[in-house]
């Protein structure tokens, strides 16, 4: 099987339940967002000092695969089963409060620097609240299950708090905003 087809060659895509839309509809550019996520957390994990705080190499292989699920079930809207996602929004509450216990309580605004683990966290956080906003315009003209427009928001509270806890794991002090140092 060869990997181009060409059959997108005009603009269109083909949805899980056959439909064509154009490539630059609210929905394609939700699920090509989520995909991003999901390609930017991968290179979070590639990190070593990501992966040496334990669990949450884990948590974000389990998330990369949450975000398939997703991106799975936006091109299916008529037979999406999202129930998993409520269940999924509470793990990811619990694994932000146990990362958050892991820095020193935060009392400003923090620039997204330090070490290059915690760095990559960050931009896969800013590329998740894109995704998120990608998913409120599809909310604007389909249904679309809230646990969805949830998981995203809470996703990038966790990867928030992931690179606060590899700041504190490698001993790299938080930059606070110029306008509350």
């Amino acid at each position: 099987m060869k990997l181009y087809t060409g059959v997108g060659d005009a603009g269109e895509t083909g949805l899980m339940r056959g439909e064509r839309i154009s490539k630059a509809s609210a929905l394609i550019e939700a699920i090509g967002a989520i995909d991003e996520v999901n390609a930017a957390v991968g290179l979070a994990r590639a990190h070593p000092h990501v992966a040496d705080l334990g669990p949450l190499d884990g948590a974000l292989q389990r998330i990369q695969e949450e975000l398939f699920e997703m991106g799975a079930a936006l091109a299916d809207l008529k037979r999406a089963d999202t129930a998993s996602f409520a269940a999924a929004v509470s793990r990811l509450e619990g694994e932000i409060d146990d990362l958050c216990a892991q820095a020193p309580p935060i009392k400003h605004f923090i620039l997204p620097a330090g070490d290059e683990g915690a760095c990559r966290l960050h931009v896969a956080r800013t590329v998740a609240r894109s995704a998120e906003r990608a998913l409120v315009r599809v909310c604007e003209t389909v249904p679309v299950d809230p646990n969805l427009l949830a998981y995203l928001n809470r996703l990038s509270d966790l990867l928030f708090a992931a690179a606060r806890a590899v700041n504190a794991a490698q001993g790299h002090p938080e930059r606070p905003w110029g306008r509350n140092s």
